[in-house]
């Protein structure tokens, strides 16, 4: 379907004032005394990572095999820019990001026919050796949307009509300097507040007031690292909840109530990017990166009275690098480098390695995993420990130039690919 053309944007941006004490000036429409925004809950795919940011979608009666020549395509987005945004949804949109010139922006969709809604302006974009443009995905909140650019612009934006109730720069705000391939986190939103990490000598990860974007607490993690390319999720253990994520430097558990640092681990990160969000399992975290590290499971014990990490095991055999990593029960199943890989939790013994489609992303819905090749093919395979058992494959008909690092999403019975200026989607429910 044809977008609406880049002339008839609508640029609303807010005034980037910043200071020690206010991350932003809200605009006139929001504020401080705005009504609360309506809470989305668990239902839909309203983030990136999904719900529950792990990776599984909620969708059953989904095809059991894919068709010899793939599912069919039932529907096209273009003119979305360039980025490795993937989609976010709410009842009648689909939310993704995408640099069009020097604009970066937000951009939503009507979900039937996938024309464009409005596109909103946060910042400028950002060009570098990997094609620049914007890293995360939108987060939607009831009837607002977050979104963080890859310069560290981050906007509060309405989901009607994508007017700006407010909007700043993190990385200025909290004393950051942007990493080398541009800031790449998805917002979390945790009830009244967004968490976001730029990694800045006043504050490592912050919490803001959903509302206005006024600074709740700010955490200072020793040594203050610089942010890593991954997004936050929440755990709790003894009745602590904690926000959990990669930093420069290793893995670090925020207190949700009061930014208080609770532990830290190095275990599974690396000197260069540690861009996957790390899963939780029973009691424990686990995580992993590329460039030779793997990945390692700790255990989390303690409550109020503090909170401690002890590593249980580490692997070689789970060098994920930015295609993210899913649970079904105690396995996990992700990509280690080009081979994708099955592993016990509980041990972290090896189940099986296959090389299908090759290194990529993955994601978990109805007891199965859809694998996304950074080169373009896509498998069904069955969330089987005991082998691996692939269900159909396709290469999509549209490619870019530039690697599909968009994690595929799989929402609606469809399955939703981002490949830079455009989005493919395929029917895969039954």
């Amino acid at each position: 379907m044809r977008a609406i053309p880049h002339s008839v944007i609508r640029r609303r941006t807010a005034n980037l004032l910043l200071a020690a004490t206010c991350l932003v000036v809200p605009a006139s429409r929001g504020g401080a005394d705005a009504a609360p925004p309506k809470r989305q809950g668990d239902a839909g795919w309203n983030q990136f990572g999904g719900p529950r940011r792990d990776n599984r979608s909620p969708d059953t009666g989904l095809l059991d095999t894919w068709p010899e020549e793939g599912p069919t395509l039932v529907g096209s987005a273009e003119n979305l820019g360039i980025g490795y945004s993937s989609p976010s949804f709410a009842p009648g949109r689909v939310l993704t990001m995408g640099a069009r010139g020097d604009d970066e922006l937000v951009i939503c969709l009507d979900a039937g026919s996938l024309r464009e809604r409005w596109a909103t302006r946060i910042g400028r974009s950002r060009a570098d050796g990997m094609g620049g443009g914007p890293r995360g995905t939108p987060t939607v909140d009831g009837e607002r949307v977050y979104a963080l650019g890859a310069n560290g612009d981050l906007a509060c934006l309405a989901l009607d009509d994508g007017g700006v109730v407010w909007s700043g720069n993190v990385l200025q705000a909290f004393g950051g300097e942007n990493i080398v391939w541009g800031m790449s986190e998805s917002p979390l939103v945790d009830g009244e507040r967004v968490i976001v990490t730029p990694g800045g000598k006043e504050g490592t990860m912050v919490a803001l007031d959903a509302r206005s974007g006024r600074p709740v607490w700010k955490a200072l993690v020793p040594g203050s690292p610089q942010a890593a390319y991954a997004s936050i999720v929440t755990a709790t253990t003894g009745g602590v909840r904690q926000y959990v994520t990669f930093v420069h430097t290793g893995l670090v558990g925020i207190r949700a109530a009061d930014g208080q640092v609770l532990w830290g681990d190095d275990s599974a990160a690396n000197a260069t990017a540690n861009c996957s969000a790390p899963l939780v399992w029973k009691q424990g975290i686990f995580a992993a990166s590329g460039y030779g590290t793997g990945g390692a499971l700790v255990a989390l014990a303690g409550g109020r009275q503090g909170v401690r990490a002890t590593p249980v095991w580490k692997t070689k055999e789970m060098k994920n690098h930015h295609g993210g990593m899913v649970i079904d029960r105690d396995h996990l199943y992700g990509c280690d480098e080009g081979l994708l890989t099955c592993l016990e939790l509980a041990s972290g013994r090896v189940r099986w390695q296959h090389r299908s489609v090759g290194k990529g992303s993955v994601v978990w819905a109805d007891g199965k995993l859809v694998v996304r090749s950074e080169e373009g093919p896509v498998a069904l395979v069955e969330a089987n420990p005991r082998a691996y058992v692939e269900r159909g494959r396709f290469t999509p008909e549209h490619t870019s130039d530039r690697p599909a690092w968009p994690h595929p999403v799989i929402a609606d019975g469809k399955l939703w690919l981002r490949d830079q200026e455009r989005m493919d989607v395929y029917e895969i429910g039954e």
